[in-house]
């Protein structure tokens, strides 16, 4: 659990902050595009770290 919290740390802000960066390129300016960006980047990095962790804890 531990190192999930660890992944999690990293990778929810990491693809918060992409998906910002393609909305923004996309020229949606709005906070609604803004915010919903950063909750689906924030949700889609939950499996991700999960994965990640797991991975990580089969290969030590």
């Amino acid at each position: 659990m531990r190192l999930f919290a660890i992944m999690y740390s990293l990778a929810g802000p990491t693809v918060a902050g992409i998906l910002i960066i393609a909305a923004l390129t996309m020229n949606m300016f709005t906070a609604k595009a803004m915010i919903a960006s950063a909750v689906i980047g924030f949700i889609v990095a939950l499996p991700i770290s999960w994965f990640i962790a797991k991975m990580i804890r089969e290969n030590v």
